[in-house]
C-alpha cells in the first residue's frame, strides 16, 4: 500500500495514478468532507476558500463513478453536466479533468461562448455524440439547447460551480 491517502476513498487505480502523477498525496479538508458524500451520490452544497481543492472534491468522485460505469460497459451520453459562470472557469475545470483523468479514459468538453463556427460544431458534436462530462457556461448551453439536440436524459450528476456568482450575474 502506498502513502497516497486518497486510497481511503476506494478510487479506481487509474484515477489514483493520475493523483500520484500530479503529486497529490493527501486530501484537503473540503475533499475529506465532500468526497464521501458525492461517492454516495448525495446532494451537496460546499463552500471553501479559493485554492482549497473544491474542484477536485467534486471531480474525483464523479470521475470515479464514470470509470466504474465505463468498466461495466455502461456508456452514458452525458454523465455529468457542470455549469460554470465564465469561459475561464469552464476551461480551468476541463484542464483539471484532463490532468486528473490522464490515465482514465474519462472524456470532457467545455461549452462556452465567444467562439467561431468550427468551435460551435465541436461543441455540438460533444453534446450530441457525448462526452462523459460537459462543462458549460449558462448562455452557451441554453443556445445549444434551443436547437433541440442536447439530450440530458441519462444525466447522473449536475454541478453548479460558483452558483452564488451565477445568481449575482442573473
Amino acid at each position: 500500500m502506498s502513502d497516497n491517502n486518497f486510497e481511503q476513498f476506494n478510487f479506481e487505480a487509474s484515477l489514483l495514478d493520475g493523483l500520484t502523477s500530479m503529486g497529490f498525496k493527501n486530501p484537503t479538508p473540503i475533499q475529506e468532507l465532500a468526497i464521501p458524500v458525492v461517492n454516495d451520490k448525495h446532494d451537496l452544497i460546499a463552500c471553501a476558500q479559493t485554492g482549497t481543492g473544491k474542484t477536485a472534491a467534486f471531480l474525483l468522485p464523479i470521475m470515479n463513478q464514470i470509470i466504474k460505469a465505463n468498466n461495466e460497459g455502461q456508456d452514458d451520453n452525458i454523465h455529468t453536466l457542470i455549469i460554470a459562470p465564465t469561459r475561464e472557469l469552464a476551461l480551468q475545470i476541463d484542464q483539471q479533468i484532463d490532468a486528473l483523468g490522464y490515465f482514465t479514459g474519462v472524456s470532457s468538453a467545455p461549452v462556452y461562448g465567444g467562439t467561431d463556427a468550427h468551435e460551435f460544431e465541436r461543441q455540438k458534436q460533444a453534446l450530441t455524440t457525448g462526452a462523459n462530462i460537459i462543462i458549460a457556461t449558462p448562455g452557451k448551453l441554453l443556445a445549444h439547447m434551443r436547437f433541440g439536440y442536447v439530450k440530458c436524459k441519462n444525466l447522473k450528476a449536475l454541478i453548479l460551480d460558483e452558483a452564488d456568482r451565477m445568481m449575482d450575474m442573473g
